[in-house]
């Protein structure tokens, strides 16, 4: 019999250590490969890009005292300077290569992430996979320094769903990319918006612009285009369950489940106010299948914003979503979906939809 949680009862802690620990691809990453990236013929950059990562991922050289297949968050390096230690291996030289990073600009759903794993996978180590935010965290839970003298030490940092959100946010990465090109790290990002227009919608982005030009040219922009490949092919969307129908069908569908969370959405929302977005993946850690009572459209921009991390972290680890309420494309409101943060809105609809679609209906995107 599945153990039941309610996540709107969990209020996680995370130290530094489990932060470092993490900065690995997800569960759903773990093994892909650019072998395993199938291009859509009819969008010839997707074949490019998938060239172009390849060569770029070959041309790194491991650090002395790095190991091939080691994340950010094990071995010695990162936790070394925890505990007070060096983290082995001198930086490389300022400007070794012309091509310090590759932006990986295309709408959701056309595999820029699967490209970043890809990537990563295919890398010499020490190396970093990590979303946007989780950088930013790390930023937070080390101090800027500590961040920038773990990170310079690693040959490659993988940063996902770059974003800016706020001008803080603008400063930070610009100071944080600048030093670790400088060190001879090599950059790769995934992102919806090209590099020279972050921040646009979100806040007096025109105020900044020395910083985002900074970003900007740390990277040379490798365009993917494509349809959304979670929902190629499929069928429709599947309409949300009437509520007591929700335990029946996840009974059928996962009879084996060992943790089931079970929320009513409004408590879920509420909890997700006083636990850190950093905390998310530990919220979710342990949960097979999601089951998700009387869904409304999100009204608050904060709010939407956070709901945002929990999808990526639900999709990372490919939990089935079970629901009733209105449909995830009526998440966010019209105003949300047309606004500066839309691009980041309609990546949690696309995944949100995919993963109701596996839990309800046990289909999968490609």
């Amino acid at each position: 019999m599945a153990e039941i949680v309610h996540l709107a009862d969990r209020t996680p802690q995370v130290s530094a250590e489990d932060l470092l620990a993490g900065f690995h691809p997800s569960y759903r990453f773990g093994e892909v490969s650019f072998d395993t990236y199938i291009p859509d013929p009819s969008h010839p950059s997707q074949a490019e890009a998938v060239n172009r990562l390849r060569e770029f991922a070959a041309s790194i050289s491991g650090r002395r005292g790095g190991s091939g297949g080691r994340s950010a968050g094990s071995g010695g390096g990162l936790f070394g300077f925890l505990k007070g230690g060096k983290s082995g291996g001198k930086a490389g030289k300022k400007g070794a290569t012309s091509a310090t990073g590759i932006y990986l600009d295309g709408g959701f759903g056309v595999g820029k992430t699967h490209l970043l794993a890809s990537t990563w996978h295919a890398a010499p180590g020490p190396k970093a996979f990590g979303t946007f935010v989780e950088y930013t965290n790390l930023v937070g839970a080390l101090s800027f320094r500590k961040t920038v003298d773990v990170l310079k030490e690693y040959t490659l940092v993988c940063i996902d769903e770059f974003e800016l959100d706020d001008p803080g946010d603008t400063v930070l990465m610009s100071r944080l990319m600048r030093e670790l090109a400088d060190a001879g790290v090599k950059l790769v990002a995934t992102s919806n918006t090209l590099p020279g227009s972050l921040g646009d919608g979100r806040f007096a982005a025109q105020d900044f612009k020395r910083e985002i030009q900074v970003l900007a040219e740390q990277f040379d922009v490798v365009r993917v285009d494509g349809e959304d490949y979670r929902h190629r092919g499929l069928t429709a969307a599947p309409a949300p369950l009437e509520d007591d129908q929700l335990e029946a069908v996840r009974a059928e569908r996962f009879p084996e489940a060992a943790v089931v969370s079970e929320d009513d959405f409004a408590d879920l929302t509420a909890n997700l106010t006083r636990v850190h977005p950093s905390r998310y993946r530990k919220l979710v850690e342990d949960v097979d299948v999601m089951v998700l009572h009387h869904v409304e459209t999100i009204s608050e921009q904060a709010m939407a914003l956070r709901f945002v991390v929990l999808a990526d972290r639900l999709y990372d680890k490919d939990v089935p979503v079970i629901a009733s309420g209105v449909p995830f494309d009526q998440l966010f409101t019209e105003e949300m979906m047309g606004g500066g943060y839309q691009k980041k809105y309609f990546r949690t609809v696309s995944r949100m939809t995919a993963l109701v679609r596996e839990g309800q209906m046990g289909e999968t995107g490609l």
